[in-house]
């Protein structure tokens, strides 16, 4: 792809690329928008800034080598995302949300700590989420340095957070309930009961299998680590805005998410998980179905 490089910028232009769509869209919860309209987040240990001007994607305190080795996986920038596009606008629905929302894409990111993120999010709201993960990254991850007179910290390993009081967890990191499973997942990857490494080569089935055996990980959680890490693009969580959706604009009724999975395998196919973006951001903002 073609971008330029210069004094720890990358610059480049994408139509299907907007910050508010990607960042705001229910996949990451680290990314913090600042006055500028500009967002930061801290991902692969490195702090990341990210500005839409008119049509140039810039970002800020990124090497060209880091941009190539790291961030156009991250961004999933080798992707034909007009190609997935034309593949599912075949239905006046998905095409209002494909419009709505054309600037999303799917981040590719770390397996740990998108485990432990939607750990965190199962039954909880996006800000309490983010604010404890800040609290986790503060105490018991590294500290990476300040960018813009700020301190960032690098998320936590399995072994840092298979050794937390659970009592800390609960009290400091405001994690409710969600304190021991945290705890005992990091303890199952960190001793390779789940081998974090293996699983990347998983089928979709064997993934999901050994997924939902780790404690505070349902078939949703599940989906969502699948689709955003995993790189299982066929996976459609169903939370509940998609079902509220899916019901409304689909199926005309109240069903089970099981069977809102099978509808949209068979409306959507491999392309499943890119749909649930574009309709859960459809969706959440214009309150469908609610």
């Amino acid at each position: 792809m073609d971008y330029i490089a210069k004094d720890n910028k990358v610059v480049f232009k994408n139509k299907n690329f907007n910050p508010k769509h990607i960042f705001e869209c229910g996949q990451a919860f680290r990314w913090e928008k600042n006055d500028d309209g500009s967002y930061t987040n801290v991902a692969f240990n490195r702090v990341i800034n990210v500005k839409q001007e008119e049509d140039n994607i810039i970002l800020d305190n990124v090497s060209e080598e880091d941009f190539n080795n790291i961030w156009i996986d991250y961004f999933d920038l080798n992707r034909d995302y007009d190609l997935i596009k034309s593949s599912l606008a075949n239905n006046e629905t998905m095409i209002k949300a494909l419009n709505f929302g054309y600037g999303i894409r799917i981040l590719n990111q770390e397996a740990f700590e998108t485990i432990i993120s939607f750990i965190i999010s199962a039954n909880n709201q996006i800000s309490r989420i983010k604010k404890s993960i800040d609290i986790i990254c503060k105490e018991y991850g590294d500290e990476i340095g300040d960018y813009r007179g700020k301190t960032y910290y690098s998320f936590p390993t399995s072994k840092k957070l298979s050794s937390a009081k659970i009592d800390d967890l609960r009290q400091i990191c405001r994690v409710g309930f969600r304190d021991k499973r945290i705890v005992d997942t990091s303890r199952l990857i960190e001793s390779k009961e789940f081998n974090i490494e293996e699983s990347t080569v998983y089928n979709s089935k064997k993934l999901f299998d050994e997924l939902i055996k780790l404690p505070g990980i349902g078939p949703k959680v599940a989906s969502c680590i699948m689709l955003f890490s995993y790189g299982k693009t066929e996976t459609f969580p169903v939370d509940v805005w998609i079902k509220r959706v899916m019901e409304t604009l689909y199926i005309g009724e109240e069903t089970t998410k099981k069977n809102i999975g099978v509808v949209a395998d068979k409306i959507f196919g491999e392309y499943a998980g890119f749909a649930q973006q574009y309709l859960f951001y459809y969706g959440r903002e214009n309150k469908i179905g609610k």
